[in-house]
């Protein structure tokens, strides 16, 4: 064991390993659960971890205080524990928001009422002396909430649960646990002392992978969907970025005792959305490579040099933004610097950069709106302004107006934000040539090399040699030769693989007819910018996009547009330059107000007075171009009730990236802007009219790749010009020659049909999904009667719907779909029903028998009340019987309307059995009586305060969101004292109020859209 544990040996600074070397091992025999997590348990105590022996939460309190004594030198008195356990780690008021607050604040101290009336601080953690912290690992932990649940391992830190490992055996689909965590922190993590809210990170393993994710506790209903998923999981790995799966490679890595404490104290962020982010492997070998060289530089005088400089290589959409910031923050730490500088290239990315900074700490960060307002902040000693976001256009001129500024000589650490577009003027000069002691990194996630590099840019290279004297020379501007070497990479290729964004779907859709005999070169030039520009193939494109728009953004047409924003996406258009951006844009409205379609298009670009574009687009200086904005702006200002202008463009700006982000704004044609730095999870869908190569194309693709759920499982690229030899080329050039097959999907052939994978296994296509489905599972045998059956009816489907979500993306797909609507309609209904069955919403579900839902991809195709509505006012009017089987066929195989099935059908009964009266007013009585019904159950069995619970549902249903935070459910629940006469008492209470809380919820629920809401007067 010594042996191995030498071979990943760390530097003392370092959190992620060099170069893990995987031990060679021979296959051993079957291995159970129990047997993993003893295996498990026995490594973690070689690697210094105490096991401890307990089982219930009052041994865990018991041995809580025990470690919190030790950390802190003091001895509890009895009622001293009492009162600090109760108002501080226990209090039942405190949700796991607060919980997380304690331990990711710097000062986590907590403050203790002695019993002679001093106060001491209590600290949780000792973030200085990391080897202080004492680690202990327990296992079998029972918890009583609404269920009894029985927890696989967890790590106490100081005796708090801030790790929790939930195990299966080798071969069981590693989702289950991460399911049954799900389950857990609904049922039972919150019950009792509540102490399992602490937890700041989940392991999930099955021997064979592992991976880890956060608690997170955002709360936010438009936007929980966004992290309690399965994707957002992360593989570990060494700085060469090899993935770390085994669970016994795993402990010996990321548990290391020092690497987890790291993570936990220095490398999770609890941002301002209260949500806990956990850095990637990469993401903090990145930022500790970055720390290093700052610190050798300084210790070997090289301030002000190339050898002070370097640069890091990650992909698009790979956090670049949370890896910045931590590494700002760390510099800023570092004694002997006096400022960080985090450098962009223009001003909208400088309004970016400001708010996701902000996102993840309120204030951390100095953005000034002038270069006197950053000659103000970079001159203060202000400890509260060491780290500065600014443009470099601000920096070069700062520099020009203050050339005898002190700061000159300070140890300054510059940032650069996107090096691959900033770095390559005269700005780049003036501040290197200024600044005499200088750090300077970039970030960047398409760097210049000489197959992309300009030829004609050169610029002189400044060493130190042997004895400290300058050395220049000339040399073509790359990357490497203005910040000199690589820091770490980690490339589309590693974040594909790793599944942190997503592959490329490419179309190309031709919009001219050309001669076959014309090469690439002579089809360049006939394709000028008045063939492009010509009406008839606008009018084309623009006819193609809109009729596509739902297909493409999945959307469902059923739905309404409220709806269509909700579930699914939106896009942007990106034209080659201002005339093309102002020509779509008309013929966008024109065709629009033809169609009565009403998706919210926006146009944005640059213009002249923007003094903060370094280089304008094209067709910007023109007065035509101002106006016609001017005039789109007020278009935008009627749609969303704004009052913007040329003269508050910014303004502008930030509204649109926003409105983009909350996908209130369903499309945005652009020429430049928006194409790179701009990240936003809900835009799935690319339209490119534009010519775009190496960095450029790369960069725009990447707008579309950003993870969000189990129904974006990739980003859709639509290329009316053709765009393929590029593509296939930048790929190339940031990735390998491997990069086209793991970077772009698979044809449309080889998903219907099938195909071959690198190892000679045989992956069935659709055709024959559906063949075996109809063949094995015909909807006349069901329901099915084993669980085995059931099981592989489930992973079936399962692939059948992951299959089609893909297909989707295909024009052609509709005519090659050989499942019936009818039958895909018939067999949905068969699995919601066994969704329902292994996941009911009262009972509790069989642990062994965990099985993975592909749930979203069915909401993705749902349908919604208004249609149902439709429908059942359609049976009103004409009372058939097949328009009764069809909505009694529709709301089976819904998910949203399975809490609503027996209401639908207790409905149609009414409508037979009350034909005359007005449908609306039936409908309307009908919902009413049976919620206030239901509701005074609920409030009987729970012994609610019955005018507060109305009030309550009442206002839950206006706002149209359940909230459990805040005072307003005190005025419902029956009141409990916060200091119970007894364990016991208290555990009850607990309990009591949790029920109560969920049976309200679920009434919500199943109310929510189908409610007359109250409108005051």
């Amino acid at each position: 064991m010594q042996e191995n544990i030498d071979v990943i040996a760390q530097h003392n600074y370092s959190t992620i390993v060099a170069k893990y070397i995987k031990p060679q091992r021979k296959a051993s025999a079957y291995q159970s659960e129990a047997e993993l997590e003893k295996a498990f348990i026995k490594q973690l105590v070689t690697q210094g971890y105490e096991y401890i022996a307990i089982k219930n939460e009052n041994e865990l309190l018991e041995n809580l205080k025990k470690q919190l004594e030790r950390l802190n030198n003091i001895h509890f008195s009895k009622q001293e524990w009492a009162r600090f356990s109760k108002q501080v780690l226990c209090n039942p008021q405190y949700s796991q928001i607060e919980k997380t607050k304690m331990i990711q604040t710097i000062d986590d101290t907590q403050v203790l009422e002695r019993d002679d009336g001093s106060i001491k601080n209590i600290s949780l953690l000792d973030r200085t002396a990391i080897a202080n912290n004492h680690l202990q690992v327990v296992s079998q932990i029972e918890n009583q909430g609404s269920y009894k649940n029985r927890y696989d391992v967890s790590v106490l830190v100081n005796g708090l649960p801030l790790v929790h490992i939930e195990l299966k055996r080798r071969g069981v689909n590693l989702k289950e646990a991460f399911n049954q965590i799900k389950r857990y922190a609904k049922e039972s993590f919150w019950a009792g002392s509540g102490l399992f809210e602490f937890v700041q990170i989940f392991v999930i393993s099955n021997g064979t992978l592992t991976k880890y994710y956060s608690n997170s506790t955002r709360k936010n209903i438009k936007s929980s969907s966004e992290n309690n998923h399965y994707e957002f999981c992360i593989s570990f790995a060494d700085a060469e970025n090899t993935a770390i799966l085994d669970l016994e490679d795993f402990t010996k890595t990321f548990f290391a005792k020092r690497t987890l404490c790291n993570i936990l104290m220095k490398y999770c962020v609890f941002n301002t959305q209260n949500e806990l982010l956990v850095m990637r492997p990469y993401q903090i070998a990145a930022s500790e490579s970055i720390i290093n060289a700052i610190t050798i530089a300084h210790r070997e005088k090289l301030q002000g040099s190339i050898q002070a400089c370097g640069y890091i290589w990650h992909s698009t959409g790979s956090g670049k933004t949370l890896t910045s910031f931590k590494t700002a923050l760390l510099a800023s730490r570092l004694p002997f610097i006096k400022k960080v500088l985090f450098v962009v290239d223009r001003k909208d990315l400088d309004f970016q950069t400001m708010r996701e900074y902000d996102k993840i700490q309120k204030g951390a960060v100095n953005s000034t709106a002038s270069t006197k307002e950053l000659k103000e902040c970079i001159e203060s000693y202000d400890i509260n302004q060491k780290i500065i976001v600014t443009t470099i256009q601000k920096l070069a001129r700062f520099i020009e107006h203050y050339k005898n500024s002190m700061v000159f000589n300070d140890e300054i650490v510059f940032i650069f934000d996107e090096c691959h577009r900033s770095q390559f003027g005269s700005m780049h000069e003036q501040i290197i040539k200024k600044f005499k002691r200088y750090y300077l990194f970039g970030f960047t996630g398409t760097p210049i090399f000489e197959p992309n590099a300009n030829k004609q840019n050169i610029t002189t290279i400044t060493t130190k040699n042997a004895l400290g004297e300058d050395i220049q020379k000339a040399a073509i501007k790359t990357t490497e030769s203005l910040f000199n070497k690589l820091l770490h990479s980690y490339t589309i290729l590693h974040a594909i693989a790793d599944k942190n964004v997503l592959p490329f779907h490419v179309e190309y859709i031709s919009t001219m007819k050309q001669a076959n005999d014309i090469d690439n070169e002579q089809i360049l030039a006939i394709e000028r910018t008045k063939t492009l520009l010509d009406e008839k193939r606008i009018h084309n494109i623009v006819a193609y996009v809109l009729e596509h728009f739902n297909q493409k953004t999945k959307r469902n047409d059923r739905d309404t547009m409220a709806q269509q924003r909700q579930n699914g996406f939106n896009a942007l258009f990106a034209t080659q330059s201002i005339e093309f951006a102002k020509a779509y844009y008309n013929e966008f409205q024109k065709q629009m107000a033809q169609r009565e379609q009403k998706l919210r298009i926006a146009i944005i670009y640059s213009y002249a007075p923007n003094e903060d574009i370094d280089d304008l687009e094209e067709g910007a200086n023109s007065l035509d171009s101002k106006e016609f904005l001017e005039s789109a702006i007020k278009d935008y200002n009627k749609l969303f009730k704004t009052k913007f202008s040329l003269n508050n463009f910014d303004a502008y700006y930030k509204n649109v990236s926003e409105k983009l982000k909350e996908k209130e704004l369903d499309m945005l044609i652009v020429v430049d802007m928006f194409l790179t730095g701009f990240d936003s999870k809900t835009l799935n869908t690319l339209w490119v009219d534009k010519n775009l190569r190496h960095h450029g194309l790369l960069q725009s693709f990447s707008r579309t790749n950003r993870i969000l759920n189990s129904v974006k499982t990739f980003g859709n690229i639509v290329c009316f010009r053709d765009l393929e030899s590029n593509t296939q080329e930048s790929l190339k050039i940031f990735g390998d020659k491997r990069a086209n097959t793991i970077a772009l999907l698979r044809s449309f052939d080889e998903y219907l049909h099938g195909y071959e994978l690198e190892n000679g296994k045989k992956e069935l296509g659709y055709l024959a999904y559906i063949k075996k489905l109809q063949e094995k599972f015909p909807l006349h045998n069901f329901p099915l009667k084993t669980k085995k059956e059931q099981k592989e009816f489930i992973e079936l489907f399962g692939s059948i719907l992951r299959l089609a979500n893909i297909l989707q993306a295909f024009d052609i797909f509709a005519m090659n779909d050989t499942l019936l609507e009818r039958d895909k309609q018939d067999y949905q209904s068969h699995y919601i029903e066994l969704y329902n069955t292994f996941f009911p919403h009262n009972e509790k579900s069989d642990i062994s028998d965990d099985i993975v839902f592909e749930m979203e991809l069915i909401k993705q195709t749902e349908v919604n009340v208004e249609y149902i509505l439709f429908l059942l006012e359609q049976y009103y009017k004409e009372s058939t019987q097949k328009q009764r089987e069809h909505i009694l066929r529709t709301i089976d195989s819904s998910i949203s309307l399975h809490n609503k099935k027996d209401l639908i059908r207790a409905f149609l009964d009414e409508i037979d059995s009350k034909p005359n009266q007005a449908f609306e007013q039936l409908f309307e009585e009908f919902i009413r009586t049976q919620q206030e019904k239901e509701l005074s159950i609920i409030i009987n069995e729970e012994q609610l305060q019955e005018q507060g619970a109305k009030d309550f549902i009442k206002n839950a249903f206006n706002i149209g969101i359940f909230q459990t935070l805040g005072t307003a459910l005190d005025n419902v629940l029956p009141k409990i004292s916060l200091f119970a006469t007894s364990k016991a008492q208290e555990q009850a209470n607990n309990q009591r109020r949790q029920r109560a809380i969920s049976k309200l919820e679920l009434h919500f629920e199943r109310y929510r859209d189908i409610i007359k809401k109250e409108v005051n007067p």
